[in-house]
């Protein structure tokens, strides 16, 4: 007999509606004969029957076919945790706000499960990052992130000193709150909010955003995928910093840190059930103002102009 198809269920089991939501798709998933896994602390809450309960969470994506994540881009990346290390896909199912990460919309809920059944979704490869601290010569520690690794000032009253090189050579020294370093994926995250630029996903590039940076030229900028950022912690500096992978992995860093931040080895695994450009996603997500406009449908008849 060939193993049984396996799904494991991700949601926010601190709010109402997403257990609702767990719950509806575990039902479409088990009537389609898929076997439905959950995590050890989300078992007791979600009471799921039937259900496989997945206790240690470094082997909860083992042996599933993908990762069905409800919830908003935070619940995403904690999927993106439990896949990444065994290449699981992950398929978000937007219960947020924005939810720039989700493939679908909770109202799309039967027809993404049903896409999910007869397996017709593709898997797309996001480019991660790779983290090292060191300190005195000493590695401190190393992470990765899907979207950004933030190197912030851990109080509010002092500010960071940084010096930034690119492949080993000196680019600028800031007075700052902090520098982001995001993906591509990341990009449209924390970097934006901070005045980067959106990348499409399929760019291979490294992304460099100061944070109120006290300094005549402190733009955005773009590097290639084979190039490594560095940030030093000026050890001059009042201030401390903290870095955050994710917004939920966090480092303290200490004095005269040294953090270097390169193209992850290993990628996340996106699942995808629609074939819409991004362009497209970025106007439904952002809201542009795009309605009326006609220019292509008329170039294609010659009318434009």
């Amino acid at each position: 007999m060939s193993e049984p198809r396996r799904v494991l269920l991700v949601t926010h089991t601190g709010r109402e509606h997403a257990i609702e939501v767990a719950r509806k798709a575990h039902r479409l998933l088990t009537d389609a004969g898929i076997c439905v896994r959950v995590g050890g602390k989300d078992a007791d809450i979600l009471a799921l029957d039937p259900v496989e309960v997945a206790h240690d969470p470094d082997k909860a994506a083992l042996d599933v076919e993908l990762i069905m994540v409800l919830g908003g881009d935070g619940s995403i990346l904690r999927g993106a945790e439990l896949a990444r290390p065994h290449g699981t896909p992950v398929l978000g199912v937007n219960l947020g706000h924005v939810g720039f990460l989700a493939e679908a919309e909770y109202e799309d809920l039967e027809r993404t499960v049903q896409s999910v059944v007869d397996r017709k979704y593709v898997v797309e490869e996001r480019m991660t990052l790779d983290i090292s601290v060191h300190a005195e010569g000493q590695l401190v520690t190393e992470t990765w992130a899907l979207n950004e690794a933030s190197v912030e000032k851990a109080a509010r009253e002092r500010m960071l000193e940084v010096m930034v090189e690119v492949d080993g050579r000196p680019l600028s020294r800031w007075g700052c709150d902090g520098v982001v370093c995001a993906t591509p994926t990341g990009s449209t995250a924390y970097a934006f909010s901070a005045g980067g630029p959106v990348v499409w996903p399929e760019v291979e590039a490294i992304l460099m955003v100061p944070l109120s940076a006290h300094a005549l030229y402190s733009r955005p900028m773009v590097v290639g995928p084979r190039s490594t950022v560095s940030i030093e912690l000026v050890r001059a500096s009042e201030g401390l910093g903290v870095m955050w992978c994710d917004g939920r992995r966090t480092v303290e860093l200490p004095r005269a840190a040294h953090i270097d931040v390169r193209r992850g080895k290993t990628p996340v695994r996106l699942a995808r059930v629609h074939e819409a450009p991004f362009t497209d996603r970025l106007v439904a997500k952002f809201d542009l103002p795009v309605l009326g406009w006609r220019g292509t449908a008329e170039r294609k008849n010659g009318r434009s102009g």
